[in-house]
Formats: C-alpha cells, sequence, structure tokens
C-alpha cells in the first residue's frame, strides 16, 4: 500500500492495547542472549526492529524457541560462538549500536550495515570509545558513520574509558551492556551532557533484570561502573511492559478529542509503575489542558473543563530533551493549540531515522501551519484551520504516527507510505480506526 487515506474523524474513545516497547523488547533478547540461562521474553514487540534483532543474535548462534505468546532465548553464557558474520540491521539504532558494542568484545570477524540512513546515522563516538578499550574496528563507507568492519581486538584497556552523551544515548546504553563481557570493573565516564536520560535509564532497569547492577557516580549522570566479575544469568520469564512512546498518539487523541466531548482514550500496559521515560508525555499533555488519570499500568485522557471551554488546547514553550521521540506527538498536538508552540533542546531528532526537525516543519506546513526550526529547537503556529494534505513520512514510524491525528482537526489526511509503522507499531492504523468514529 503505497498510501493510506485517512477522513475526519469526529472522535475517538475506547480502549487501546499497546504492544511491548521497542526499547525494552531489544535490550533485553540482546541480554538473555548474552545471559547464562534461559529467558522467556512475554510481551515482546514483534515489528520490523526486533525481527532484526531476533535475525542477527539466530546469525549469532544463539538458539532462539518461539511459542505462542513469548520468545524463550537460550543465552550463549558470554561472547557469541560465531566468530564470523555479516548482519544487515535495517534502520534499527536499539540493534545496530549495541550489537557493535558487543561483538567489538567477542574477538571475531563482523560485518554491520543497514539501509541507506542507517549510514547516515553517526557512530563514530561510539567506535571511539571502544577503539581505547582495545577493540579494532574499521569504516567502510563515510569516516564516523556505517557500515563498519569488527575485527578481533585484545581489549587493554586500564579500567576507565569515555564516551560523548549529547549525540546520541545509546551509545552510552551500548557500552554498559556490553562491558560485563570484559569480566573487569569498567568505568565509563560521560562527557558533554548526557541527553535521553531515561532511555539510559531503561538500559541500567534491564542490566539489573539480567544480575549486573551498575553503579552510577557523580551526578548519577556522568559516571557508570561495571563492577568486577559482573555476569548476566537468565531471567526466567520477563514481562516486556507496553511501549510508551506508542502510548502519546493515543493519549493525544485523547485529549483532542476531547475538546469536542469526545473522549477518554485509555492505554493498557504503560502507567505509574513504567520504567520507560515517555511516560512524562503525559504530564506535557497535562500542561496543554489534558485531563490524565493513571493506573499502575494504565494511562486514560480526555480533555480538562478549561479547554473543553475554549476548544483550544494551552500553548507550550518547553525543553523535551526527557522525551525525545514522545515530544514529536506534541509537535502534531501544537496544531490545536491557543498560540504559537515552541520544543527546545531537541537536537537528537535531527540524527533519528530521518531529520525529525526539517521533515516536522515541513510537513506541518503543508496543514497550514506556521513552522520555525533551529539546530535544536522547532516552533509550531498553529493555522486558523487546517487544510487538508498529503504527508510524506521519510520512512520514519513516528511520522506516520504523528500526523495520523491531524485527522481529528475535521480534514482529510492521506499518509505516505504507511507501512513504515511496521518499524514499531505494525497495527497503529488498525487499532487508530477501532476507537475512531467518522
Amino acid at each position: 500500500m503505497d498510501h493510506l487515506d485517512l477522513q475526519p474523524i469526529r472522535n475517538v474513545a475506547g480502549t487501546v492495547r499497546l504492544p511491548g516497547s521497542k526499547s525494552i523488547s531489544n535490550r533485553a533478547l540482546l541480554l538473555a542472549a548474552l545471559a547464562d540461562g534461559r529467558t522467556r521474553l512475554l510481551g515482546l514487540l514483534a515489528s520490523d526492529d526486533t525481527g532484526v534483532m531476533l535475525g542477527a543474535l539466530a546469525a549469532l548462534g544463539v538458539e532462539l524457541h518461539r511459542e505462542a505468546d513469548a520468545v524463550v532465548v537460550a543465552g550463549a553464557d558470554g561472547p557469541f560462538a560465531v566468530k564470523s558474520a555479516e548482519l544487515f540491521l535495517g534502520n534499527a539504532g536499539t540493534a545496530f549500536r549495541p550489537l557493535t558494542a558487543v561483538l567489538a568484545l567477542c574477538g571475531g570477524e563482523y560485518r554491520l550495515s543497514g539501509v541507506s540512513r542507517m549510514h547516515e546515522r553517526p557512530i563514530g563516538d561510539l567506535v571511539t570509545a571502544l577503539a581505547a578499550l582495545g577493540a579494532h574496528i574499521d569504516y567502510l563507507g563515510q569516516p564516523g558513520y556505517p557500515p563498519l568492519a569488527i575485527h578481533a581486538g585484545s581489549i587493554s584497556a586500564d579500567g576507565r574509558v569515555s564516551v560523548r552523551g549529547d549525540v546520541s544515548s545509546q551509545f552510552l546504553s551500548a557500552l554498559l551492556m556490553a562491558l560485563p563481557l570484559t569480566g573487569r570493573r569498567m568505568s565509563v565516564a560521560v562527557t558533554g551532557e548526557l541527553i535521553s536520560r531515561p532511555y539510559v535509564a531503561i538500559t541500567l532497569n534491564t542490566m539489573a533484570r539480567f544480575g549486573v547492577e551498575v553503579v552510577r557516580g557523580g551526578d548519577g549522570w556522568n559516571e557508570f561502573t561495571v563492577p568486577a566479575a559482573s555476569r548476566y544469568r537468565g531471567a526466567g520469564d520477563l514481562w516486556v511492559e507496553g511501549d510508551a512512546s506508542s502510548a502519546s498518539y493515543f493519549i493525544a487523541a485523547g485529549a483532542i478529542s476531547g475538546l469536542r466531548g469526545g473522549g477518554p482514550v485509555r492505554v493498557e500496559g504503560v502507567g505509574s509503575g513504567s520504567v520507560q521515560g515517555d511516560v512524562r508525555f503525559a504530564d506535557a499533555m497535562a500542561a496543554m489542558g489534558a485531563d490524565i488519570t493513571m493506573g499502575e499500568n494504565w494511562i486514560a485522557a480526555g480533555a480538562s473543563a478549561s479547554v473543553r471551554q475554549s476548544g483550544k488546547l494551552k500553548a507550550f514553550d518547553a525543553d523535551f530533551n526527557h522525551i525525545p521521540d514522545a515530544a514529536m506527538t506534541l509537535a502534531v498536538a501544537a496544531l490545536f493549540a491557543d498560540g504559537p508552540c515552541t520544543l527546545r533542546n531537541i537536537a537528537s531528532w535531527r540524527v533519528k531515522e530521518t531529520d525529525r526537525i526539517a521533515a516536522m516543519a515541513t510537513e506541518l506546513r503543508k496543514l497550514g501551519a506556521g513552522a520555525e526550526e533551529g539546530s535544536d529547537w522547532l516552533r509550531v503556529t498553529p493555522p486558523a484551520a487546517l487544510r487538508p494534505a498529503t504527508i510524506d513520512t521519510y520512512d520514519d514510524h513516528r511520522m506516520a504516527m504523528c500526523f495520523s491525528l491531524a485527522a481529528l482537526g475535521g480534514v482529510a489526511v492521506r499518509i505516505n507510505d504507511p507501512r513504515c509503522v511496521a518499524k514499531t507499531f505494525p497495527e497503529y492504523f488498525q487499532v487508530l480506526d477501532e476507537i475512531s468514529q467518522r
């Protein structure tokens, strides 16, 4: 299907069961593969990105068994037995960056590549950190970017390594997940501001569930120590919680629909007990006037009385470094605000599946909005009335899902290449349709 035509959505209401978190799913798969026992992963996300990780682990000799509602992983108890492999990892940063670090410490010969956009996403800071540990990695194209050739190296570090934190938090996460393979006490110093800290918190939480407790020093975010003799252990039955980033679309839909008396929408799979930072998207929507209620494992959203009366959500000017993926949904929610909205400290958008700042600005303008962009910010001025538009998605799942919300503005929206949502939420449009009244 080259495109999907969304007719105007009058209201949304109902309950959505979220798919598993991509961030947790791929971390759990990798750590289960390195562990010394079996792990049964329940609620694992079934998507392109997890499919890439599963395929890579199978190619590396990891024993995987599928059950009706789970994937059972028989851990390798340390470095992978397969010492030579060529892996195609699509555009999955949650697979490419951690596997780069782990394979650099496995003592083999590996080639890692992806789609053309993956080859435009920086990885140089991670490679530099790994080289300081004694790893031997060659760039097969532009220096600082994939594809990569990883060679057997001799780990000779003195127990301390540094990595930049201001480009992608995945570099730090990748290092931390790989360092237990050294068997040594290893400390990682973060240079520059660590962005997307909640994603590092997911890494630390997942490592702890597999028996490795990372010690945080400094201010809690600039120094991390993996104790000596750390070893991953099978986690038994491990449930993967729902994807908090995916929850953002339905929380926003409930609030927007509530402006006209629709909603509420309840999402199940994340809530007050979630380890994912993107649950704080609910706070951002509450500041815009959403009526948010939350339990341990669910969030419900409608519109508060004040914004129902005005018919508009409240404008904002805020820093969204802590929820970079979910913040994309706020850029589209800004179409329904009572004034210009500014998203700040979102430089990481530039190096995601596409240049999301530029892409978001371009597509918002098609709907009649004003959009100004800077190196790390985006300002959205809502139009007096939305215009029907054809939205290009740039092979970016979040662009497709975000802009589906424009149909709540009483206009038809064509989404080009809707299949890109398969990266994290293959059934997204079906689920949206199930709670929509046309």
